[in-house]
């Protein structure tokens, strides 16, 4: 077959001569007419608008505002707390250091600095132990530590002499050495000399009781000055 025989074939299906049924002879609803452009655009437009419309106005402010109150209130409650613990802190440290105070004030008991003569003048020289001493006291060959020393007068050679004693009441408990200490160096301090300290080279000396002869009843500190050079001192140094 030649080609030029076949007829060419036709752009587009003819629809001339064709019958036109309307759609809604059929039950077929009849197709609406695309949107146009600006109707998609309001449409998108009062969608927007009712979503938005939903949050009331100032409430994205409001909500920045009330996490800045409670911010702010939680701050102050936290000031407030430590104030609070600060003056409690206070109070117990002042009433702590009231007490120290209070605890540390002056011991009972009496200091001995004067002399006052016996009744009776006890005979010399004689051997004594430590708990008869008697304020003014001279030792010849004086031992702290001995258990009995020989009293001698003052005007005669010796070593020691009892300056100050102090006496702690009955009943109290064994302070301790330290403590016992501090009290007979408080004593030796209140020691009033006369003019012949001035003669010889003094130093001073302290004895306190043991917590086994506290146990017994001792309660006297002694404060002496001695003479490092022994037996050289020939009249009291006391008043």
């Amino acid at each position: 077959m030649n080609h030029s025989d076949v007829p060419p074939k036709p752009a587009s299906p003819p629809t001339a001569g064709l019958p036109t049924v309307p759609a809604a002879e059929y039950g077929v609803p009849a197709a609406e007419p695309p949107a146009s452009n600006k109707d998609q655009e309001r449409n998108l437009g009062e969608a927007f608008e009712q979503d938005h419309a939903v949050i009331p106005d100032g409430l994205e402010a409001g909500r920045g505002s009330v996490s800045q109150q409670t911010l702010w209130k939680a701050f102050f409650v936290v000031v407030l707390l430590a104030v609070i613990a600060s003056l409690v802190w206070l109070g117990m440290w002042l009433n702590s250091n009231g007490n120290q105070e209070a605890s540390a004030g002056p011991v009972p008991g009496i200091l001995e600095t004067a002399v006052t003569p016996p009744p009776t003048p006890l005979p010399l020289p004689r051997e004594a132990e430590p708990a008869a001493y008697a304020l003014g006291d001279c030792f010849k060959d004086f031992d702290p530590e001995a258990l009995k020393t020989t009293v001698v007068p003052c005007d005669t050679g010796h070593s020691a002499q009892l300056v100050a004693v102090f006496h702690y009441p009955e009943g109290e408990d064994y302070p301790g050495a330290e403590a016992l200490k501090a009290k007979a160096l408080e004593a030796c301090q209140a020691a009033k000399l006369g003019p012949a300290a001035n003669q010889y080279t003094l130093t001073f000396e302290r004895s306190f009781p043991s917590s086994t002869s506290w146990g017994a009843g001792d309660r006297r500190l002694h404060c002496y000055v001695t003479s490092p050079g022994g037996n050289n001192v020939n009249a009291s140094v006391l008043p």
